[in-house]
């Protein structure tokens, strides 16, 4: 194995390797097996941040439903960063352009996970901004 850096990521708690992998291709360049084939490699050399979004894929979604086949079995190897807040062209209903807003964040993440397969999500972000939502209320618990 190589030898990999480490970092904590900000005060989260989380250390994850310095290199990460960027999902965004997978579902669109890349399928189910080329992702499990990423993942090993991944973990053959010590990376340990996975980066995708809910908008992801050839469909929104196909990014983390690719993912959440590939890691099964290897979840905790893993930090797992997705976001939301992209226009997922009516998926979770009509948003009304208010994709930071708390009810949208609620269905979002609830999608995300069941797309992932998983019960936790280890950073989740705020792709954008909607210009609606006042961000007190998107951090807000």
């Amino acid at each position: 194995m190589t030898e990999m850096t480490y970092r904590p990521l900000g005060d989260s708690g989380l250390v994850v390797s310095a290199v990460g992998i960027g999902c965004n291709a997978f579902s669109r360049r890349v399928d189910l097996d080329g992702v499990r084939d990423i993942l090993t490699a991944a973990r053959d050399t010590g990376v340990t941040l996975l980066d995708t979004a809910d908008i992801y894929g050839a469909t929104p979604g196909g990014s983390e439903e690719l993912m959440g086949e590939a890691l099964a079995g290897q979840r905790d190897e893993f930090v797992l960063a997705t976001k939301f807040g992209m226009d997922m062209q009516g998926r979770l209903g009509n948003d009304f352009g208010a994709r930071a807003s708390r009810r949208y964040v609620r269905r979002a993440v609830e999608a995300s996970l069941r797309r992932l397969q998983t019960d936790h999500i280890d950073l989740y972000q705020l792709h954008q901004p909607d210009g609606v939502t006042p961000i007190e209320e998107t951090c807000r618990h």
